[in-house]
């Protein structure tokens, strides 16, 4: 989105002066990404000046930079063409194109790129070597990409794939182009008034400083901030884990240094930014999950975020937290149940939750151990009851009557129940709570084939044991 003569908001951002406009919310781990000299991936639809800001950028801090279409790239596109050398090592014939001597390179449609291609371009982002050769002076890595395409949901992009999983994670920011609605009235405008200008040199400049002044702050705020972020980091892991959200040992690594450097960023843009949010949009923008097609929660990723910066508030031995961040249900309940100071809102939430995750048959099996050990009495009464129900038909034989015919799918249900309750002792207690288990989940149509039955059975063992074995 290009640049324009009109008037702009108050506060007239760094990348607005070298014309793209509307990329304030960026703008912070933008910086942050070049201030650390770390591989950037933007990932948008069309027209939303990805090329076009890498363009500027590198333009601005007056780079040698080489800018490929990886849709169409071959390998030597990147490094010439090899010839043999009269020493027998293979030396290169250098084209205008190839990498070499580059201070960056831009790596557009990368979500279009061969594997074969892919797989080369991974030293290159991560370690500045193509053919195990050092790229002396290329300084910056950065990518574009189309959201990709997935079957479940057409993105409209065909041939955007996902980026490779270990590609995408060599990428520390992973960032959203903002959208059209996004933009005020006045950025809409002056997108749509836009002309193509030479950047001027005095705000090339102020990007320049920019970039000096979050180097500074980085080195001056880190050692301030180690701990606490490297807490927030181990948290966020566990909490995003239970979400559904999976990372990588070497994304939390890179996460870490990200909440850093956004936060140098953000404070060279305003002094006053709130550590909070710069951690909160560096977390937004280091992960690589947009870039492997898969979609995040934003209600998730807001929850997850509160409750790490609440976590990390607390003592290294508080109970809450070793709860909240152990992502097996099984274990939360348990350790639950042990913290008998764990205040009453506190341990009905992490039960509800709990439970809410464990499967059919477990879950029966959880709230028999609540009752055994008295621990219901620590829930509100609106958790409290909703256990109170399904214990009440756990303790109980169901009585139940149903007519089924031989051709009902539920009669070869009922032939494994039968078949589980014959092996089962009614006199022994354990034995007795898991037969009731069972038939009150067949009679509540809860168990629709065979291997459901099997599984309830399984499951209660399974957590029954865990639980009681502690």
């Amino acid at each position: 989105m290009k640049s324009t003569s009109m008037a702009l908001p108050a506060r007239v951002g760094i990348f607005d002066q070298l014309g793209v406009v509307g990329f304030s919310s960026i703008e912070a781990p933008l910086l942050a990404a070049l201030a650390t000299d770390s591989p950037l991936l933007l990932i948008g639809p069309h027209g939303t000046a990805k090329s076009l800001l890498l363009n500027k950028i590198a333009e601005a801090l007056d780079l040698s930079f080489r800018h490929y279409n990886a849709s169409l790239l071959n390998f030597d596109d990147l490094v010439g063409f090899p010839l043999p050398s009269a020493d027998g090592t293979l030396q290169y014939v250098k084209t205008p194109a190839a990498i070499w001597g580059a201070g960056a390179v831009i790596f557009d449609e990368i979500s279009r790129c061969r594997p074969d291609i892919q797989n080369k371009l991974f030293p290159i982002i991560h370690e500045r070597k193509v053919q195990g050769l050092p790229l002396v002076g290329l300084q910056y890595r950065w990518a574009a990409m189309n959201p990709p395409d997935r079957d479940e949901e057409d993105s409209g992009y065909l041939g955007s794939e996902p980026l490779d999983t270990a590609l995408a994670d060599r990428f520390p920011f992973v960032i959203d182009m903002p959208a059209w609605r996004v933009f005020t009235k006045e950025q809409q405008l002056a997108v749509i008034q836009s002309e193509d200008q030479a950047i001027d040199p005095v705000h090339a400049q102020r990007l320049v400083q920019a970039i000096a002044r979050t180097k500074a702050l980085l080195a001056l705020t880190s050692e301030a901030l180690e701990e606490g972020t490297a807490a927030y980091v181990q948290t966020m892991f566990a909490l995003l884990l239970q979400a559904g959200i999976a990372l990588s040992p070497r994304r939390c690594a890179m996460l870490y240094r990200a909440c850093l450097s956004v936060n140098a960023a953000s404070l060279a843009i305003d002094s006053k930014a709130s550590v909070t949010d710069t951690t909160l949009l560096a977390l937004r923008s280091s992960l690589p999950q947009r870039a492997l097609g898969i979609a995040i929660s934003e209600v998730k990723l807001l929850s997850a975020h509160k409750e790490a910066m609440r976590l990390i508030q607390l003592a290294p031995n508080d109970p809450f937290k070793a709860i909240l961040c152990e992502s097996d249900p099984v274990e939360k309940i348990r350790l639950a149940v042990a913290a008998y100071k764990l205040p009453k809102p506190e341990f009905s939430r992490v039960i509800a939750d709990a439970l809410a995750q464990l499967p059919l048959g477990g879950r029966e099996a959880a709230i028999v151990h609540l009752f055994e050990t008295g621990a219901v009495g620590r829930l509100n009464a609106a958790v409290a009851s909703q256990a109170g129900d399904v214990y009440k038909d756990i303790v109980v034989a169901p009585q139940f009557s149903e007519t089924i015919h031989a051709s009902n799918g539920r009669f070869i249900t009922w032939n494994k129940v039968k078949s589980l309750l014959a092996g089962l002792n009614p006199q022994e207690l354990r034995d007795n709570l898991q037969a009731n288990t069972i038939a009150t989940l067949f009679a509540q149509k809860k168990l629709a084939t065979p291997e459901d039955a099997e599984a309830a059975s399984q499951h209660f063992l399974q957590t029954d044991k865990a639980l009681r074995s502690v």
